[in-house]
């Protein structure tokens, strides 16, 4: 059934945890329409209940967003549903660690096909629809793609080619009205870590270190780089467009010593 509302449409990938799942209650929170994106329902319907208590009106789609296809049929799927589309969110990602001697081409493959090449046939799919709502997209990237890291050599390089995509398609869809960001965050404490490996003891590990490395002497929050990303849709930001912003406590600013 489609939506009577006049509310903006938000989709946002990787809807289900962490930078997603927050950014998806913050639009809730505003009363906007949300079409959830990811591939474990029980996690996007979880999400759901939480937003539609908010007074957010909502669609899951659960999809293999690598699948030949994806794109066009998610896209096609927010448009079946509320007619239209405002903003895209792209949250969804994946780090892996690996040098340049042991990152395997599987694994390489991997981080570019979930990093750089679905957000970029997404963003291909959505032109057409934002350009009728004059919308945006925001792109969720990383400090590893404004500075270099070892030992993430994968992710570093997919997170850097996001920012340039997210530049250059910036310059190529301001005619058409389309705003295209990117945010980038340092440590954030969700389950991106923990799935590339951390046991709860290395995360824990890892989390007491980032307080070291992070000048403000803490890790993010989900719900921060979330109201990130709510300004960046926003009227509010309307004269904003091909920037990667860093959020990050200052850790872009460091250096080795």
């Amino acid at each position: 059934m489609k939506s009577s509302s006049s509310s903006r449409c938000i989709a946002i990938t990787g809807a289900s945890s962490g930078i997603g799942r927050a950014t998806a209650l913050r639009f809730a929170e505003a009363k906007e329409n949300l079409v959830l994106i990811g591939r474990d329902h029980a996690a996007l319907a979880a999400v759901e209940k939480e937003a539609t208590a908010k007074g957010a009106q909502t669609q899951i789609v659960k999809a293999d967003l690598c699948a030949e296809g994806a794109a066009q049929q998610t896209t096609a799927a927010v448009l079946d549903r509320f007619s239209r589309l405002d903003v895209l969110v792209n949250a969804a990602g994946i780090i892996s660690l690996g040098t340049i001697e042991n990152t395997s081409l599987a694994e390489w493959d991997r981080m570019m096909d979930i990093n750089v090449r679905v957000i970029f046939r997404l963003m291909q799919a959505a032109v057409s629809p934002l350009e009728k709502t004059k919308g945006n997209i925001v792109n969720v990237s990383s400090v590893t793609g404004l500075r270099s890291f070892p030992n993430v050599l994968a992710y570093c390089v997919s997170k850097a080619a996001l920012d340039q995509l997210t530049r250059c398609a910036a310059l190529e869809l301001a005619p058409k009205g389309i705003r295209v960001n990117a945010v980038n965050p340092g440590v954030v404490a969700t389950n991106l870590h923990r799935r590339s490996g951390f046991d709860e003891q290395k995360y824990a590990a890892f989390l007491a270190h980032s307080k070291t490395t992070h000048p403000l002497g803490r890790v993010g929050s989900p719900e921060e780089i979330a109201e990130l990303i709510f300004f960046l849709a926003s009227d509010q930001a309307g004269w904003i467009t091909g920037e990667t912003i860093s959020i990050d406590g200052g850790r872009h600013l460091t250096c080795a010593r």
